[in-house]
């Protein structure tokens, strides 16, 4: 008989479970996991738990959903796939719901092909009903389904719940303050992407393919443990680093350029997201360095604003005004720190903020701003954790000197909020000194 996955502790996800029934009152909340997708004829894409679902559970299988019941008699309901030996034969290990209500904590488990008809029952005569609309078709069907079939009993009794409420905000706020058991895993994912990132500089040689480094990447990832990329890796040698979001990673590599690797791993669900920029060729040129110095330096500001109290825009406002002095200084741009922010001259070379948060999502749950006013971000709390990220990309064909021309360098690190600061995760090198010396191949 197939052995089960090694046993895990259910006690974090029992605790999310019983804070967020505290905040249910005597009202349901249904959430599934992410449904198995066709790859093409019969193969699947790698299974990827619904990140939600996941948080509250800790389960890893497909066809699976949780129903909380508050009330005065709360209880949490798995419903999960049967045992069914045949399937183990092809698949692997199926807990079933007797032992998965065990392993996971659940008051109960029951079969998923019993939920149609459990439903109704479970959110009926109850307060609101809590469902993340419009996150999946098929699920915002099963509910109307449900709705139905209680007002169908209307006469006998029965009531459905006269408001629907959104699950995805309660989550979110719950999301954004990561537990000690969530910093374990994110530590360790930033473990094993630094080593992923180091692992690339020493392999890295002029003439290379960037689906090379990527390898070199992806094994690392996978000899250390990790589940695998959290994301589409970017391999962006010369002028590709300009390009924000490349993924084609099938250029070759040349020996006077830069390239930048952005690229994290997942553990247990929690993602990691490291970017370096590192000479191909081992040294760097003039140019490359006093660039590469600004984006360090815009960094280090930046890691600098990231305490408790600060607003979640402070870090990136501190990061701005070095990269603007930077391209003052570069002769890209001229006039006043302060007129080109407010201007925003220099977005063509900087486009994007600084940072975004981290969790089980690269980007992360939870919302940026409490109101629509200017000031209205969302001031940062020891358990937060964000991402770090400055950058500057001068796209060929662009009106600045010629010197420029393809170079794009981006610095990011994961960062966790402490009471009296912030603590970086991630440590691949990152000095111009520490990188040269982990290049040098003699």
């Amino acid at each position: 008989m197939t052995r089960p996955p090694l046993p895990m502790t259910h006690a974090p996800y029992s605790s999310r479970r019983q804070r967020l029934l505290d905040s249910l009152g005597d009202g349901v909340a249904v959430l599934a996991t992410a449904p198995e997708r066709v790859r093409n004829s019969d193969s699947h894409y790698p299974y990827r738990f619904d990140s939600y679902f996941w948080y509250l559970s800790g389960f890893p299988e497909p066809e699976a959903a949780i129903v909380l019941v508050g009330g005065r008699e709360p209880k949490s309901l798995l419903f999960c796939r049967d045992k069914d030996e045949e399937r183990e034969t092809w698949d692997g290990f199926r807990y079933g719901p007797e032992a998965a209500a065990k392993a996971f904590g659940f008051s109960e488990a029951h079969p998923i092909a019993s939920l149609e008809q459990k439903l109704p029952e479970l959110i009926a005569n109850r307060g609101p009903l809590w469902h993340s609309l419009g996150h999946d078709a098929d699920w915002d069907q099963r509910i109307t389904r449900a709705l139905n079939a209680i007002r169908n009993q209307s006469r006998s009794g029965s009531r459905a719940p006269g408001e629907i409420r959104d699950l995805r905000g309660l989550l979110d706020q719950m999301r954004l303050i990561k537990d000690d058991h969530e910093i374990k895993s994110m530590r360790r994912a930033a473990e094993i992407a630094s080593a992923g990132h180091s692992r690339a500089m020493r392999a890295c040689r002029p003439g290379m393919a960037e689906y090379e480094l990527e390898a070199e990447i992806g094994y690392e990832f996978r000899r250390r443990g990790a589940d695998g990329h959290a994301y589409t890796p970017i391999v962006a040698g010369g002028a590709n680093a300009c390009i924000l979001h490349y993924v084609a990673n099938n250029k070759l590599l040349a020996g006077q350029s830069l390239v930048l690797i952005d690229a994290g791993c997942e553990v247990d669900g929690y993602a990691s997201d490291i970017t370096r920029t590192f000479p191909v060729g081992g040294r760097f040129s003039p140019v490359q360095r006093e660039v590469y110095e600004v984006v360090l330096a815009a960094q280090q500001a930046a890691l600098a604003a990231v305490r408790p109290g600060a607003l979640f825009t402070d870090y990136h406002q501190a990061a701005l005004r070095v990269l603007v002095q930077g391209l003052i200084d570069l002769k890209v741009l001229a006039g006043s720190v302060d007129g080109a922010i407010e201007s925003e001259a220099y977005k063509p070379w900087y486009m994007h903020r600084t940072g975004h948060w981290l969790g089980l999502d690269v980007h992360d749950a939870g919302e940026y701003k409490t109101g629509i006013a200017d000031d209205a971000w969302v001031k940062l709390l020891p358990g937060m954790t964000l991402t770090v990220e400055p950058g500057l990309y001068f796209r060929p064909g662009s009106r600045i000197p010629q010197h420029l021309h393809g170079l794009g360098v981006r610095i990011e690190d994961d960062v966790l909020v402490t009471a009296d600061g912030c603590a970086v995760y991630t440590n691949a090198p990152k000095t111009i000194a520490e990188i040269e010396e982990v290049m040098r191949h003699d």
